[in-house]
């Protein structure tokens, strides 16, 4: 049987999108973020967070800091019932400040090298999965990676965004997005 999975980008989308967030004091929920995530698992789906995080090229934080406070996320998604199974992450940007962050890489969305990868290491039949996002460039990567379901969200789950190209459902937020998909695959 092929796997089936969610992808989540994060800011904007899980948190509060006040830029560069890279500490827990930084980091709010948007609500129902965490039951939708657990309808998704309930339902058989495996989680995944894809995250660019230019803010590490920028020189902002170092990757660790990243790190340690994905690691606070990830617990806190799995004591809600909601396990993220990874977070991949992009710490490139072509203009960075950190040369060894300055690239143009195939994993920085638009690009879809996250999601393939995870497609990869997990088997995962895009056909059965989905992208939660609040930009097209999150909408446009899965896309290219052959995600059949790519639903567009509102910024920090404030208002229904129009559609964009690559979407193929538009929500308020990630508990509206969870709920109209779910009630509707074939979204």
């Amino acid at each position: 049987m092929s796997k089936r999975a969610a992808f989540f980008d994060r800011d904007g989308v899980i948190n509060l999108d006040r830029g560069y967030v890279h500490t827990p004091d930084e980091f709010i929920w948007i609500d129902g973020v965490k039951d939708a995530a657990r309808r998704l698992h309930e339902a058989g789906y495996l989680l995944f967070i894809v995250t660019n995080q230019s803010g590490i090229a920028r020189g902002m934080f170092p990757e660790e800091t990243f790190l340690e406070l994905d690691r606070l996320v990830r617990a806190e998604f799995a004591a809600s019932g909601a396990p993220i199974e990874r977070t991949y992450y992009c710490p490139h940007h072509p203009e960075a400040k950190v040369a060894r962050y300055r690239t143009v890489c195939n994993c920085r969305k638009p690009a879809p090298g996250m999601i393939l990868e995870a497609i990869r290491e997990y088997g995962l039949d895009p056909r059965q999965c989905v992208m939660f996002g609040d930009s097209a460039r999150d909408l446009d990567s899965a896309l290219s990676a052959g995600v059949a379901a790519r639903f567009l969200l509102g910024k920090d789950g404030k208002e229904i965004p129009a559609p964009c190209g690559s979407s193929t459902g538009t929500a308020r937020n990630l508990k509206e997005g969870v709920a109209a998909f779910l009630d509707n695959p074939a979204s």
